[in-house]
C-alpha cells in the first residue's frame, strides 16, 4: 500500500497562490490515480481535481479549472497541487488520495488511500 503526506499549506492572501506537495511512500504515484479533495469547516468533503495513472489525464472541479493545476513527478514520487488566483471560498483542508483504478476518478469512494491533510486559508 502507499503512505501519503501533504504539505505546503498556509496563509495567502486573496488573489494569491500556494502549491501543495503530496510526496508518497511504498509504492510509486504512476501506478495510482491520484486527487486532491479538501473540506472546509461544516461542508462535506468534495472533489478538486485528479490525475490519472494511464496517459496522465487531468480533470477539475468547475470551482477551480482554470486557477488550479494537478501534476505528477515520478522521479521524485510526488503529486502537486498549484493554486492560482486563491479565494476565500478557496479555505479548506487539503487531501492528497491514491485510488488503484486506470482513469480520472471524482469520487472519494474510488480512493483508498489518503494522507492527514494540510490546512489551506485565504483572507479577504
Amino acid at each position: 500500500q502507499v503512505q501519503l503526506v501533504e504539505s505546503g499549506g498556509g496563509l495567502v492572501q486573496a488573489g494569491g497562490s500556494l502549491g501543495l506537495s503530496c510526496a508518497a511512500s511504498g509504492r510509486t504515484v504512476s501506478e495510482y490515480t491520484m486527487g486532491w479533495f479538501r473540506q472546509a469547516p461544516g461542508k462535506d468533503r468534495e472533489f478538486v481535481a485528479t490525475i490519472s495513472r494511464i496517459a496522465g489525464s487531468t480533470y477539475y472541479a468547475n470551482s477551480v479549472k482554470g486557477r488550479f493545476t494537478i501534476s505528477r513527478d515520478s522521479t521524485k514520487n510526488t503529486v502537486y497541487l498549484q493554486m492560482n488566483s486563491l479565494k476565500p471560498e478557496d479555505t479548506a483542508v487539503y487531501y492528497c488520495a491514491a485510488a488503484p483504478v486506470p482513469g480520472v476518478a471524482t469520487g472519494y469512494r474510488a480512493y483508498n488511500y489518503w494522507g492527514q491533510g494540510t490546512q489551506v486559508t485565504v483572507s479577504s
